[in-house]
């Protein structure tokens, strides 16, 4: 009797080890250094993409960090939050081994460099104009004269490439910088996450939010090229943290409340 429970002992042990070993090749697929990697964009105003540092700490803080440290608790291994300026500076390190996941705006150029999977929310690009100005809607843009800004390498930026015909269009490498030239009315309209535009026209004295959206895509988890493993787990990630209320969560808990998950 002894042997046999022995035995039994012996093969639930090498079953544990066995699904232990399975476990771990899997983590390691998805998080090869052992840390997961998140992918962030860092700029002055908060959004749902958007993340933005504490004023005390200067840490980055925001939605996508929340979701960031839920996925890492997930996977039970580290966190290691890597910050680009902009989106595009995201896609574009994507061949670099620089991160794991990340989020941002669908769009299909994007599709050359990164592979995406569920939206965890709809999101609306649109213009803020800056003081003074006598802009009062978006097709009063689109006209000779009017200085338009936008952030390089964004799917907002591609769009207002093809749409303005009349308006010069600046394409700044930080989000900062273009808020500072709106601030001081170097632009005429800046053209951005309306989430984050409303954000600014707090902060800059007589800009306005114009009514309407440049363009609408929903934000995605992204994963590099050839990581099939990785996609596919990131993919059950979102859709996991949207049923649980996970995503709910880091909307509420960073100042938006109204918006809505995506379906």
């Amino acid at each position: 009797m002894k042997r046999a429970i022995n035995a039994v002992g012996l093969a639930l042990a090498i079953g544990l080890i066995g699904a232990s070993d399975a476990r771990a090749d899997g983590v390691r697929d998805i998080a090869p250094t052992g840390t997961l990697r998140v992918a962030i964009a860092v700029g002055p105003a908060p959004s749902t993409f958007w993340a933005t540092r504490d004023a005390t700490t200067g840490k980055a803080k925001g939605v996508t960090v929340d979701l960031a440290k839920a996925a890492a608790d997930k996977l039970q291994v580290p966190l290691q939050l890597v910050e680009y300026p902009n989106s595009g500076e995201i896609a574009a390190a994507s061949d670099k081994d620089a991160w794991d996941i990340s989020f941002m705006p669908a769009d299909a150029e994007r599709e050359k460099f990164v592979d995406m999977g569920p939206a965890y929310v709809e999101y609306a690009s649109g213009y803020l104009v800056r003081a003074g100005s006598d802009i009062r809607a978006l097709a009063e843009v689109d006209r000779d004269g009017t200085k338009v800004g936008c952030i390089d390498g964004t799917a907002t930026s591609r769009t207002l490439t093809r749409t303005l015909k009349h308006a010069s269009l600046t394409k700044f490498p930080q989000a900062e910088v273009a808020a500072e030239r709106i601030g001081k009315g170097e632009i005429d309209a800046l053209s951005m996450g309306l989430e984050a535009l409303e954000d600014l026209a707090k902060k800059l004295p007589g800009t306005r939010v114009l009514d309407g959206a440049v363009q609408s895509t929903g934000v995605v988890v992204t994963v590099p090229k050839q990581r099939p493993a990785t996609r596919t787990w990131a993919a059950q990630f979102v859709a996991g943290a949207k049923a649980d209320g996970t995503v709910r969560r880091a909307f509420d808990n960073n100042g938006f409340g109204q918006v809505k998950v995506a379906p």
